[in-house]
């Protein structure tokens, strides 16, 4: 058994911008007896942190970029720019980055967009955070690009955000120490791939429970159709049972009574 086996609880690390509530009921409905903690990390220290054994898995934005990491790839981020509401780009549905080609464009230290060339004009310095930069954009210093969850999850009344069509995308990915694939790893991987509680590479906190055998409903029915049906061979059974009785009882009639007059 090894370290993380041994670990009371199974410890999931998640950068900004993801919501890992779905798979968190999901464990617990399977694993009740497994607490699972929440860790939550910035997006350039969560691979770090999974190679120090700060926990057993996270989600992760990629490019990985470790050899001592395994990664599944789960799905990429729209990147969208954010504006204030009374800007003239608030009109359009979608841009470009060429649109932003007379505005500052800020670079937070924590991007994750991974730019070969930053659209925009440069900014004076670079913001620490995104935070930090989603309120420079709010005190009308510049704009923002970043990937639509963190637009989502720094929102203001005073902003909005587009599209753009030709930003770097962001892809997010389940990580975890290659050398560390404990079972209860393979049992959240297999929650975030969606196997089901009884899968043959699942494995389920309760063992199933045999199904009852039914009895074919075609042998009811053809009792209930003999039962409800007269037969010849039984003269006391059906019609032919009430027939036999009348006659019966209309002969020890006639030995009983008294003989006709002539």
């Amino acid at each position: 058994m090894t370290a993380s086996d041994a670990s009371p609880s199974f410890r999931l690390a998640y950068v900004p911008g993801v919501t890992p509530s779905k798979w968190v009921r999901i464990w617990k409905e399977r694993f009740p007896r497994i607490p699972l903690d929440l860790v939550s990390v910035p997006s350039a220290d969560a691979q770090a942190l999974l190679v120090d054994g700060g926990a057993d898995a996270g989600f992760v934005r990629m490019p990985a970029g470790r050899e001592e990491l395994s990664a599944i790839p789960l799905y990429t981020e729209t990147s969208v720019v954010v504006i204030p509401r009374d800007h003239l780009l608030a009109a359009a549905e979608e841009v470009s980055t060429g649109d932003l080609a007379e505005d500052i464009v800020l670079h937070p230290l924590d991007d994750t967009l991974g730019w070969e060339s930053l659209p925009g004009l440069p900014a004076f310095e670079r913001p620490a955070t995104t935070e930090d930069a989603v309120a420079l954009v709010a005190a009308g210093i510049g704009l923002l690009v970043v990937p639509q969850s963190l637009a989502r999850l720094h929102a203001r009344k005073d902003l909005t955000y587009r599209p753009v069509t030709d930003a770097p995308e962001s892809r997010l990915a389940l990580a975890w120490p290659e050398e560390k694939t404990t079972e209860r790893v393979e049992d959240f991987i297999g929650i975030v791939r969606g196997r089901t509680v009884n899968s043959s590479r699942g494995r389920a906190a309760t063992p199933p429970q045999p199904k009852q055998e039914k009895r074919p409903a075609s042998g009811g029915q053809r009792r209930g159709a003999t039962a409800g049906k007269p037969s010849s061979r039984n003269p006391r059974g059906g019609s032919g049972g009430a027939k036999g009785a009348k006659n019966t009882g209309g002969a020890k009639g006639a030995k009983r009574g008294k003989p006709r007059g002539r």
